[in-house]
């Protein structure tokens, strides 16, 4: 669990954007967004996959773009 203490002379406002960030940081809601519908392996192996095709492909892109 996530826990931030105000410090002297903070605002609600900067305590609440601290506290998002650290949230942020944590990966706690993008672990929740991820675990919210059942994905089968086969199909988490087929999103990697496309992924990974993906990063290779904008790398390659990166590569022949530059003299």
């Amino acid at each position: 669990m996530i826990k931030v203490t105000a410090n002297s002379n903070e605002s609600e406002a900067q305590l609440f954007r601290r506290f998002k960030a650290k949230v942020a940081r944590s990966g706690v809601l993008a672990d929740a967004r991820k675990k919210r519908w059942h994905v089968p392996k086969s199909e988490v192996r087929r999103i990697e996959e496309k992924k990974a095709a993906r990063r290779y492909r904008r790398k390659m892109r990166e590569q022949n773009s530059q003299p």
